[in-house]
């Protein structure tokens, strides 16, 4: 730990919260209370244990940001040079870095994250705003040859007013993701957090604040879902919706979106395969496989939830499987352990529900299977990292987003066949190989239906590359330059010289 580090750790650890939380909306570049005067709780994880209280919000205080981010359309933000735009996205990035150890600790408080996870988080962050701090003036247009007689050429405006509505399982690293790219393309901005993990957001408004951001360009509304994002996503003064969740809170907010012919951009979760080709490195595979399934305690919408191996290697590299799994330590965030806990009661009990289903239907439970607490308080949301296999293919878990530690195991009998369990799911988000032969690599990727798809190192990439999912996973890509195009109108101009 570093010396900045290691007094708030103590102190987090001592009180069970940290000091100087924010607890109210940012809107119009300020704290402002709800108008109905509400407030919530916001839980530790790892505890169970409330640590901070924040404004309940309703539809009085999304009307408000929405009026504060239209007006800022108009304001400075407007008429603002991109490369003045790129600046104020760097100092937010060094910004960031600057107080990335409060930033990470009560990410790992809120979200339940261990330590060094969120600290990767947060600095995955402020790479994002570095990234696009260069992308805001050469996001151009191009010109459209017609002849002597004609001049045509196309232009980049910002859509307008963005909705985002983040969720709980990586607050700050969900939000960033959309935020940056829309304000390098001139948009403003009203986010609403996750009820669960509200706290990185609200932090970041001041923090853009400092780094020079108008009043108004960014906003915070938190609360609920029921009364404030669906008022959001509904209200005809938004221009376009970036959602991450559920699949059916997904469609329910296309349908708010409907009437008003609002865009969107939607990453609805997964279930996706990671592909274990008899030539496969297994140790490198191993380390893949483990870290694609029991980061983040498996609360990931692109975890790689489903094994599909080929039958000559499964029995060893399940045994491996199992072994490193059993090894995992259980505990608070905050400590030296290797998975933290589950977000939630309710996502505990998600996750159980699955498990105990698999078992009445006679799947093989090779490890974990059970609701845990933190072996150090008997305190938290923990659930054992788990391995099912003897599933087929229309099975529960293997068909649905459990969203937890649980790794549902399948045996492929040849290449071909790998590809068809892969495609079996109706999801389409990423997907892993593991192979010695890139050439078959490449090719069962382009047979693959997802989003992208990584190839001997699960989690590839980083903000410079494109993500997103088809079919019941979504629709649109976030990250990459490709994100820019979400918050922008493509304008033509023809003239006849």
């Amino acid at each position: 730990m570093t010396a900045e580090l290691n007094p708030l750790v103590d102190e987090a650890r001592r009180t069970g919260t940290i000091s100087g939380l924010p607890g109210q909306h940012w809107i119009d570049g300020q704290r402002c209370p709800s108008v109905a005067g509400g407030r919530m709780e916001t839980l530790d994880p790892g505890t169970g244990r409330a640590f901070a209280t924040v404004a309940a919000g309703d539809a009085a205080d999304v009307e408000r940001a929405i009026a504060a981010a239209r007006k800022a359309l108009t304001g400075p933000w407007g008429s603002m040079v991109p490369a003045e735009r790129g600046r104020i996205l760097a100092r937010t990035a060094t910004l960031i870095r600057a107080c990335a150890d409060r930033l990470a600790i009560v990410e790992a408080l809120d979200a339940g994250k261990r330590l060094v996870e969120a600290q990767g988080d947060v600095g995955g962050a402020a790479r994002a705003f570095e990234y696009y701090s260069g992308a805001c003036d050469k996001f151009q247009g191009s010109s459209i040859p017609l002849g002597p007689d004609y001049i045509a050429y196309t232009r980049h405006e910002p859509i307008g007013v963005v909705a985002q509505i983040v969720p709980w399982n990586y607050p700050i690293s969900t939000l960033v993701r959309g935020l940056a790219p829309a304000l390098a393309a001139g948009c403003t901005v009203v986010a609403k957090p996750a009820e669960q993990t509200p706290l990185t957001a609200l932090m970041l408004g001041e923090i853009l604040a400092e780094a020079g951001l108008p009043a108004g360009v960014f906003n915070v509304v938190t609360g609920t879902g029921a009364k404030v994002g669906e008022p959001l996503v509904a209200h005809p003064g938004i221009d376009h919706i970036t959602f991450t969740g559920s699949v059916a809170t997904g469609i329910r907010v296309m349908q708010n979106a409907a009437p008003q012919v609002t865009r969107l951009a939607l990453e609805l979760g997964g279930k996706s395969p990671v592909i274990v080709l008899a030539d496969a490195d297994l140790d490198a595979a191993l380390d893949g496989v483990m870290g694609a399934i029991f980061e983040n305690a498996g609360q990931i919408c692109s975890a790689g939830s489903r094994l599909i191996v080929e039958r000559a290697v499964h029995d060893r590299f399940v045994e491996m499987l199992v072994e490193r799994a059993r090894g995992l330590r259980l505990g608070h965030g905050l400590r030296d352990v290797d998975m933290g806990p589950v977000n939630s009661l309710a996502q505990i009990e998600r996750i159980s529900g699955f498990v105990e289903r698999a078992r009445r239907r006679g799947a093989a439970i090779l490890c974990g299977g059970r609701i845990a607490t933190d072996p150090e308080t008997g305190l938290g949301w923990f659930y054992e990292p788990t391995i099912l296999d003897g599933l087929s293919p229309d099975d529960e878990a293997i068909q649905s987003e459990i969203f937890g530690p649980v790794l549902c195991v399948q045996v492929a009998e040849t290449v071909e066949h790998a590809v068809t369990l892969a495609n079996g799911t109706p999801y389409a988000l990423v997907a892993g190989i593991y192979t010695r032969d890139l050439s078959n690599a490449h090719r069962i990727a382009a047979r693959v239906d997802a989003g992208q798809v990584y190839i001997n190192e699960f989690f590839a990439g980083g903000i410079e590359t494109p993500f997103g999912g088809n079919r019941a996973s979504g629709f649109g890509r976030a990250k990459g330059l490709e994100a820019l195009a979400s918050f922008s109108k493509l304008k033509c101009v023809t003239a006849r010289l």
